[in-house]
């Protein structure tokens, strides 16, 4: 983690509409529904309805998305909904 020496992890979230967020490493998968996201803290997981991505700026780590933002997981190596959306996602 050299590269991100420095740098903070923060999330903003305003009304369950808007998603701010940095420290972002960079964003594994995303639809309307969900956005898995490798951050300096760890994998998030952000799930809604109507999900967009409105920013993307790679050389802060920073995002924004707006929709309807039902949860915000992070995910480590003992949760098993991580290994499963993992699987999932490069099958």
């Amino acid at each position: 983690m050299k590269e991100y020496e420095g740098a903070s992890h923060s999330i903003t979230l305003i009304e369950r509409k808007s998603f701010i967020t940095n420290g972002v490493k960079k964003i594994e998968n995303f639809d309307d529904k969900e956005f898995l996201i490798d951050t300096l803290m760890g994998y998030l997981l952000v799930k809604g309805n109507d999900l967009e991505l409105i920013k993307l700026d790679t050389n802060s780590g920073n995002i924004s998305i707006k929709g309807l933002i039902n949860s915000i997981t992070y995910l480590d190596d003992n949760n098993k909904e991580k290994d499963s959306l993992i699987t999932k996602l490069f099958k």
